[in-house]
């Protein structure tokens, strides 16, 4: 095949500034701002330059990244003076916003919201220049983000309200309510570098802990609109910002054995990295999303239209660049070949293109070195005697690459067990279903799998097994983190605690409690206590 004349095609994709619409243009933002105990503060040294994956078309015909904009290289002191105002805000669990009541700190994050939602349009057009996703793809983050927001309201009410009564057992009166762990580092993912940071962030500060953020390294700029808002919305110390290498700054603030709570979401190499660097671990609580190789299993009995439809949307969304995307997929062998032609039809009818073009599904690739990567996975599944199934497959220019269907793929080739993280699909084919519940026992992670069949028999033979190797199965349908209410987490190396509306909230406090035995003395003491106001904890206010 002659893959000329394609690498050209990819090539022209990219556009001239003028073909750009007015609407999507972006003037660079030289952020030099960070927040820190409740001030922005101004930055005089290195900075970071933030290049788009998007290129643009010079009149000479030659390409040059767009660079929209560079913040603060800050190092290891700055750092540490983010880490202090933390700990100061928290102070040791009796600073204003951990005793703030539960109704208090709702109205802070509330107040946060407004002001978010008002610079949408801005965080937007930030994360479709910065990662490269689809218009209506970053349209759909912040709207699920600011929903997030606002169910998370909703669930701590409903918790505080069934918290706010008394329990009595055994002659003893008690109140039971949660309350915050104290300093939580938060470290987002660029795929998703709003809506999961927020998934973290916010459960962990409306629960009333200080949070030191630390934005990912693509997906950085898009966060500074916003913290102004949080600057205005949060108590000085509440939550502070962290720029720089993160091999630089993280590294110090885990050897101080003042954080309490590390939260991650990105590779199970970098999260036990960090663990072991904590001197005090029995203290430290981990809430983490790691690697995952989702697995697909299209059994004979699969309705072959709806397997390729979820499918496609499964090893495609956002490139495949989705922890919860289908890694791999197991093929029945004797529908193999007519799911491999299906599956080949579709990927060809996907509109590759700018993030700003209607209906666009391939974008450029955010990591500049990915392409390399993904080329190299191809090529030792070609060594080891493995096809590209679908026309155009693995051609790729700058950062545009197009996707490659290869099958059969084998124990012996890297895309067996690594997690590819971008659009290369492994197909295998298998003749009975222990092949794939093998291949999962077998697995490192442990996140989602999803089952294609119409034998009620045959699905039921594999959930049983598969529920103790994943934590969610999915029956004819992508793998995927929605709803919110839902929980999702992951075994093995896949993740460390548990996400969800609710969840979050759970994994970001602790169950406190006030008892007494119950004597009339003891009684008059709690009665006077509750009914006059006295304490934010030991209280029956009821949140509407």
């Amino acid at each position: 095949m002659n893959a000329q004349p394609f690498v050209e095609q990819l090539a022209k994709l990219f556009p001239r500034a003028e073909d750009i619409p007015e609407q999507f243009r972006i003037e660079p933002l030289h952020q030099r701002d960070y927040l820190v105990d409740g001030q922005m503060k101004t930055w005089n040294g290195k900075v970071h330059e933030v290049y788009s994956p998007v290129y643009i078309r010079s009149h000479d015909g030659t390409l040059h990244q767009q660079l929209i904009g560079s913040y603060p290289l800050t190092g290891e002191a700055e750092a540490m003076e983010a880490l202090e105002a933390a700990c100061a805000a928290y102070q040791n669990g009796r600073g204003l916003w951990p005793t703030m009541s539960v109704e208090e700190r709702i109205g802070c994050v509330e107040h946060f919201t407004r002001l978010m939602v008002a610079r949408k349009a801005e965080v937007v057009k930030l994360l479709m220049w910065e990662i490269g996703k689809s218009y209506a793809d970053s349209v759909k983050e912040f709207d699920r983000t600011v929903e997030y927001i606002y169910n998370t309201i909703d669930a701590l009410k409903e918790l505080d309200r069934n918290n706010s009564r008394f329990v009595i057992e055994q002659g003893i009166v008690g109140q039971i309510r949660r309350a915050p762990l104290g300093v939580v580092l938060c470290m987002g993912p660029f795929n998703y570098p709003l809506n999961e940071t927020f998934t973290t962030l916010l459960p962990a500060v409306i629960m009333g802990n200080a949070v030191l953020f630390k934005p990912p390294k693509f997906g950085t700029l898009l966060h500074y609109p916003l913290l102004e808002a949080f600057r205005q919305a949060f108590p000085p110390g509440v939550v502070n910002t962290i720029y720089g290498r993160g091999n630089a700054v993280v590294p110090a603030l885990m050897q101080s054995g003042k954080i309490n709570v590390l939260t991650l979401i990105g590779s199970s190499r970098v999260a036990d990295s960090l663990k072991k660097l904590h001197p005090k671990v029995n203290r430290l609580k981990a809430i983490l999303g790691l690697d995952a190789k989702n697995a697909g299993i299209v059994l004979e009995s699969a309705d072959l239209e709806a397997a390729v439809r979820e499918c496609i949307l499964g090893t495609l969304s956002f490139n495949g660049q989705r922890c919860t995307a289908i890694k791999i997929i197991f093929v029945h062998r004797k529908i193999a070949e007519r799911f491999l032609g299906r599956f080949s039809e579709e990927v060809s009818k996907l509109k590759v293109g700018m993030p700003w073009e209607t209906g666009v599904m391939l974008t450029p690739l955010p990591e500049p070195h990915k392409p390399a990567y993904l080329q190299e996975c191809i090529d030792d599944a070609l060594a080891h005697g493995a096809k590209i199934i679908n026309p155009n497959g693995g051609i790729h220019f700058k950062s545009l690459f197009y996707p490659a269907i290869v099958y059969p793929v084998t124990p012996a080739m890297k895309l067996y067990r690594e997690e590819q993280f971008g659009p290369v699909i492994p197909v295998i084919p298998f003749d009975d279903v222990e092949e794939p519940i093998h291949y999962l026992e077998e697995s490192d992670h442990g996140q989602q799998v999803s089952i294609f069949g119409t034998n009620t028999d045959q699905i039921a033979y594999l959930i049983d097994p598969l529920v103790n190797q994943v934590c969610r199965v999915n029956i004819n349908s992508q793998c995927q983190r929605g709803p919110d209410t839902f929980p999702f987490t992951g075994r093995k190396d896949s993740a460390e605690g548990t996400l969800s509306v609710s969840d979050a909230l759970r994994s970001f406090s602790i169950r406190s409690l006030v008892a007494t035995k119950l004597t009339e003395e003891n009684k008059a003491i709690v009665n006077k206590i509750v009914n006059e106001h006295k304490s934010k904890f030991l209280a029956t206010r009821f949140i509407l």
